[in-house]
């Protein structure tokens, strides 16, 4: 017998007792992005792999070493999207979305990066993100912010912080950038390959490194809100202002500068202790270049991403998610020869109680052994056809999960039996 194929490493499966756990963030990501008016996209998994080169950014770790990129049979240089936001904007300049307009937008799906799979990372993982266009204010940050709380809020979670900074303009990353670079040559032997590498490409990337080894000399660097501009600086402000009104905690990291080059501005990042190293669950900020970077309109901007497989790890450690819906009932076919009278009743039920969850049996086997896969099944009855019930008329209702009596109902009584545990 040749060996199974397995799944290919940092690409898993979700397993049915792990569905509800997505189904419920999914759902509590539909439900408040609704409310505050964003509307669902859906957008390609394919795209041309100089949006992300030109958008990302050429010197990031994401373009250098971890995109999957091939080229297809017509030549042309194809990626698997590693990030929502490119392909948002692509679309929204493209679909003329911006023309006149302030959309806000939101996707979810899989991403792609040939990462080192560990806990919460994944070589295709999935996010839920949010993009509004045409505002250019603290109060689209303050409330984008506020919505995503509210969403962490609606999942169960707590013990999350939210980290806050705001990057400034080029000009003023530019000076910050140079000054960065003259503490850190200064200190070239305590840093470790990355941050080399780094250091000439994409140099505030180093502040984001969790080697405990650069700590004393990242927590040394400048400061970069001492290199604020005004504007920056008054905008940061106003958008403390609003949060600290909606009685938003937060804090002040002046080291946090997200990945991807198109951020400028307002970052943010809302952070679990629970995850081990990679702590970020929902993260965000300001890229108000990116519109004209891809080709469009000058246009501001702001959104945010989440980790599905993150949130879902939260979510089952809080136990706030549903658990996985078994049926209301389990009808039990005693002789194999009334499979397709069960099968045209089992329709009519559920044609006449749409909520009702039944599951019949099939494959045949003896009573006892039906009524042993009702009871794994997890239904809180079964319904019995046997030979004496069929000849009547009627059918038997087992409690599975409580010590109530069996009964036998009329057929044509059943749908009204069965009402009350559609509430269930």
């Amino acid at each position: 017998m040749s060996q199974s194929i397995q799944n290919i490493r940092g690409f898993g499966d979700v397993l049915p007792e792990e569905a509800p756990g997505w189904q419920f963030v999914e759902s509590v990501f539909r439900r408040e992005l609704t409310r505050y008016g964003y509307d669902e996209i859906r957008l390609p998994i394919v795209e041309k792999t100089e949006l992300f080169a030109r958008s990302i950014g050429e010197v990031t770790d994401i373009v250098e070493k971890e995109m999957y990129t091939f080229t297809d049979r017509n030549g042309d240089s194809l990626t698997l999207r590693p990030e929502g936001t490119a392909g948002c904007v692509r679309a929204a300049i493209q679909r003329g979305l911006l023309h006149n307009a302030r959309p806000r937008l939101w996707y979810a799906g899989p991403m792609f990066r040939h990462e080192r799979p560990q806990k919460g990372r994944y070589r295709q993982f999935h996010q839920v993100g949010a993009e509004a266009f045409g505002l250019e204010g603290p109060d689209l940050d303050a409330e984008m912010i506020l919505l995503s709380g509210r969403i962490l809020t609606g999942l169960g979670l707590s013990n999350l912080r939210l980290e806050l900074n705001n990057l400034g303009t080029s000009a003023a990353r530019a000076s910050y950038r140079d000054a960065l670079v003259t503490h850190l040559q200064s200190h070239a032997s305590r840093l470790d390959a990355d941050a080399q590498r780094r250091l000439e490409s994409n140099p505030l990337r180093v502040l984001d490194s969790k080697n405990p080894a650069m700590r004393q000399v990242i927590e040394a660097a400048p400061d970069l809100l001492d290199y604020l501009d005004e504007a920056s600086r008054a905008h940061f402000e106003a958008l403390r202002g609003m949060l600290d009104a909606a009685g938003q905690p937060y804090t002040i990291n002046s080291r946090l500068v997200r990945g991807l080059d198109y951020y400028g501005g307002t970052v943010f990042e809302w952070v679990s202790d629970e995850l081990g190293a990679q702590g970020t669950v929902l993260a965000g900020g300001r890229y108000d270049t990116l519109v004209e970077m891809i080709g469009g309109k000058p246009t501001p901007a702001i959104g945010f991403a989440a980790g599905i497989e993150r949130l879902v790890a939260l979510v089952e450690a809080a136990a706030s998610a549903p658990m996985a819906a078994a049926p209301h009932a389990y009808m039990v076919v005693e002789d194999p020869e009334d499979i397709q009278q069960a099968i045209a009743l089992a329709e009519r039920l559920r044609n006449g109680l749409p909520a009702l969850r039944l599951q019949v049996h099939m494959g045949g086997g003896s009573l006892k052994s039906q009524l042993r896969r009702a009871d794994r099944s997890g239904a809180a009855f079964a319904i019995i056809r046997g030979s004496d019930e069929i000849a009547a008329g009627e059918a038997s209702i087992k409690d599975l999960r409580g010590d109530a009596a069996q009964r036998r109902v009329r057929i044509d009584a059943l749908e009204d039996t069965l009402s009350p545990l559609c509430a269930q």
